[in-house]
């Protein structure tokens, strides 16, 4: 699977400090079988990830990840800008994400994170936290192969597939 990993910090995206989030994200991306081809660090700019975005769907990647932007401050856009490229809403991920982060802090419930389909990829925003990612990761993991199947997969739905 073909992955993008995207971190969205402007403080980040200036120099000032290390970014964690994408390096923990490709690490759990790559246990979940993942080849994480490309990771940026983009600032908290709507039009900008809109247009990344809409890149690397076009470049035929699987998964695109992001990582920050989806709180309630002003500049939190990354639920924004994706829904903007996303064709097909997938909510069950981000519902599913959003249950497992309740698990550790409830704080996860403002999260505006949002997941679906553009082309042929499946795009998910994650949270920008290390710890937060590797408490939420677990629940995608083991449904990204099989959501990437049936995205790529010309045609419908054969007998007996969910």
């Amino acid at each position: 699977m073909r992955t993008a990993i995207l971190t969205i910090s402007s403080s980040l995206a200036r120099g000032e400090g290390e970014d964690l989030s994408g390096p923990a994200l490709a690490d759990a991306a790559t246990a979940a079988g993942c080849e994480v081809e490309l990771r940026e660090v983009l600032a908290d700019d709507q039009a900008a990830i809109e247009a990344r975005l809409r890149e690397l769907v076009a470049d035929g990647f699987d998964v695109v990840l992001t990582s920050g932007g989806t709180g309630l401050t002003p500049d939190d856009v990354t639920p924004e800008a994706s829904e903007a490229v996303i064709e097909r809403a997938v909510p069950g991920i981000a519902e599913a994400l959003r249950a497992a982060s309740m698990q550790f802090t409830p704080a996860a419930a403002i999260s505006r994170a949002t997941s679906g389909v553009a082309g042929g990829t499946l795009i998910v925003n994650m949270p920008g936290n290390p710890k937060a990612i590797g408490e939420a990761f677990p629940v995608l993991a083991p449904i990204l192969g099989h959501a990437v199947r049936h995205i790529g997969r010309q045609g419908g739905r054969t007998d007996g597939e969910h």
